[in-house]
């Protein structure tokens, strides 16, 4: 065996992904566990191309990017560490592995039913496809679209800022009416109604909600979201920026 070069990275949750996969490019190979990622390329490519190890992030911390739309939970990505695996079995280990925060995240509740034939329905093998669907989607389009980048730390922002998720969701409507060329164009451009459209409006702007964009016109008379209003307005968000990212995807 040739010189290879390991790199190392770990996340959590250790679920994000709900199951293994592999992803093979033309310079390296990189398979995602539960908790973990390597990635192997051979020394003199890395060699050649240094910067390799950048692109190789930016690739997995997109696909995170991806899933975060479907699941709405945080997720810490660690910086890689590089391991230099010689031929003879020998191993130099250049920097130290920074350890992912835990995240405490909620656990789906799927749906597997079956008759005699086998398999009918398997929701979580459903939400897994469309997960990696998305993903994928996210990690092919997002350098090259300011506005989807602008969008996916929108939501982001809504997840790790609750105080003020309205206001960040919200910024994801705003968004795609700029880059979409206002609300009518937008709303034909992604299939959407006026009425999903004006409900995140509804929620953000007029509702007296502390988690929302005008406070101070409530006359100080504010109350918390409740949960159902929150989780309405973030499936709108995630709604709009899915079918943004399918949208993009096609025009390709």
């Amino acid at each position: 065996m040739s010189t290879q070069e390991l790199f190392e990275w770990a996340y959590s949750p250790p679920d994000y992904f709900e199951g293994p996969f592999e992803v093979v490019r033309d310079d390296y190979t990189m398979t995602i566990s539960p908790g973990k990622v390597e990635a192997w390329i051979a020394s003199n490519t890395f060699a050649e191309n240094p910067a390799i190890r950048g692109e190789m992030h930016a690739f997995l911390n997109d696909r995170f990017l991806g899933v975060q739309l479907m699941g709405f939970r945080p997720y810490e990505l660690s910086d890689s560490r590089r391991t230099c695996v010689h031929s003879g079995g020998r191993k130099d280990v250049f920097i130290e592995l920074k350890g992912a925060a835990v995240v405490a995240a909620g656990v789906a509740v799927d749906i597997r039913m079956t008759n005699a034939d086998g398999v009918v329905y398997d929701s979580k093998a459903e939400r897994i496809a469309v997960k990696t669907r998305l993903a994928e989607f996210v990690q092919l389009h997002r350098s090259s679209s300011p506005a989807l980048t602008a969008m996916l730390t929108s939501f982001g922002n809504a997840i790790r800022d609750p105080q003020n998720e309205l206001v960040h969701l919200y910024e994801v409507r705003d968004a795609l009416s700029v880059e979409l060329g206002g609300k009518s164009n937008a709303i034909a451009t992604l299939g959407l109604t006026s009425a999903v459209w004006s409900k995140l409006g509804q929620l953000s702007n007029d509702e007296p909600l502390r988690q929302g964009r005008h406070r101070g016109k409530s006359g100080g008379s504010l109350r918390d979201a409740t949960h159902a209003e929150l989780q309405e307005a973030r499936e709108i968000a995630r709604s709009m920026l899915s079918l943004y990212v399918n949208h993009l995807a096609g025009k390709t």
